[in-house]
């Protein structure tokens, strides 16, 4: 009896020793990477976003994946489609400073649904989506959801149907009951990300090299906190729920658009997601050598692909109103 109860004080030792461990590296996250941009309140949570060029131009809404946030795109791509567009990022309901109240609202459906009410409320429709990898599924959900508000899409190395396995970085995810996944994330899940970061970068990258100032230019450090944890689960487990149920409405997409893919991604199989969804009117692009994190690696050819699909897109003549253009607020830098 005495054995087992200094056993539980001591898992109760470390578990405090982690938790106090975990508030220290977000402190820190929250310091390395600070909100940039406005936050706007829709049904369920909020969105923040940032906002760049000339706000008459063709808008075009950028939306990250799994464990990221809008900083994958304010890396390079931002400032290289500002040039041309209107350009929107966001953080995906949940992620970097946006935020959602629950973890139903983690299926693709409903996070489309916010990030459409976000677009009602800045007054913007006939929207270009930029979708990167999760991304791509939550753009392809709002073109067949709110397809009055989208006219085109530009997936970046997209998840467009059901992996038969979780890549092994995103593994640890894989947890459904609630309490479980708080209790990790507010524990061991923070420090272990800390710790494992360069291999995960390395196998996300792979086979490129990951940059060295991901963590802070990139936004990395903000996924080293526990929400980022809990909304990341939540993604997993709302993906596997949403994911059937969208592919089967593929034939019902009506909007025109083009998919990107690096030849060799080691996250998502091109074969898998590019090439079959010709069959719904997208073509499909790949770079030779490349792999999954291009918005990152290669902006330029992301920014030139995107261009082109703008260019063939085909708008349409009758948006749901004449948006009131607001000032465009620019992050800094």
């Amino acid at each position: 009896m005495t054995f087992f109860l200094s056993l539980i004080a001591a898992f109760a030792v470390f578990l405090l020793a982690m938790a106090l461990w975990t508030r220290r590296i977000t402190r820190q996250g929250l310091k390395t990477v600070p909100q940039m941009g406005q936050i706007v309140p829709v049904r369920g949570g909020s969105i923040h976003y940032v906002e760049k060029g000339n706000p008459d131009a063709q808008t075009v809404v950028l939306i990250h994946g799994l464990a990221g946030q809008l900083q994958h795109f304010t890396y390079a791509l931002v400032d290289q489609l500002a040039e041309d567009f209107h350009v929107i990022a966001l953080d995906r309901p949940g992620c970097g400073y946006s935020t959602r109240d629950t973890a139903e609202l983690a299926q693709l459906p409903q996070q489309a649904a916010m990030i459409a009410e976000f677009l009602e409320t800045k007054g913007v429709d006939q929207v270009v989506l930029v979708g990167h990898s999760l991304g791509g599924a939550v753009s392809l959900a709002l073109a067949l959801d709110h397809p009055e508000r989208v006219s085109g899409l530009a997936l970046l190395a997209p998840l467009t149907h059901r992996v038969p396995e979780t890549p092994v970085i995103f593994k640890p995810l894989e947890i459904r009951t609630k309490w479980l996944r708080s209790l990790i994330a507010n524990t061991i899940a923070v420090p272990m990300a800390s710790i494992t970061a360069p291999h995960s970068l390395g196998v996300a990258f792979d086979p490129e090299t990951p940059p060295n100032d991901f963590l802070d230019r990139a936004g990395g450090a903000l996924g080293l906190r526990p929400s980022a944890f809990v909304t990341a689960s939540q993604d997993v487990i709302g993906l596997d729920a949403s994911c059937d149920a969208l592919v089967a409405r593929y034939p019902e997409l009506s909007v025109p658009g083009g998919i990107l893919y690096g030849s060799q991604d080691a996250l998502l199989s091109p074969a898998l997601h590019g090439p079959p969804m010709a069959e719904y009117g997208l073509s499909y692009e790949e770079l030779d050598g490349l792999g999954h994190m291009i918005l990152i690696t290669e902006p330029e050819i992301c920014a030139a692909f995107i261009r082109r699909t703008v260019d063939t897109t085909i708008f349409r003549q009758t948006p749901l109103q004449d948006p009131v253009k607001e000032p465009v607020k620019e992050f800094p830098g």
